[in-house]
């Protein structure tokens, strides 16, 4: 998973990468504002899921504390980074400003 994540975060394109558990309620709040977000901005962005009790190894490299943390990436490089829940529209216009 190491080596295609980094093949992943390295595209031309955003990636916005939402490190989430099971277990999280807060995560599960945040998956359909995903859906939304990725709806709307169509092939202009990648969201990629990783799950922190199975990918340690990633969510500590990037030290993920808590879980949701949403990080967004271009060329490899760390744009944004946000914990919690955050709304549609914010993410929006983050992600615009990357497009």
């Amino acid at each position: 998973m190491k080596s295609s994540f980094n093949n992943i975060i390295n595209e031309n394109l955003p990636v916005l990468v939402d490190f989430h558990a099971d277990w999280c309620g807060p995560c599960k709040m945040l998956a359909p504002i995903l859906k939304e977000v990725k709806h709307e901005l169509k092939d202009t962005i990648k969201i990629v899921k990783i799950d922190v009790d199975k990918n340690q190894v990633i969510a500590s490299k990037y030290q993920v504390r808590g879980v949701p943390t949403m990080i967004l990436f271009k060329n490899g490089n760390q744009l944004w980074r946000q914990s919690g829940v955050v709304q549609k529209n914010d993410i929006l216009n983050t992600i615009k400003q990357y497009l």
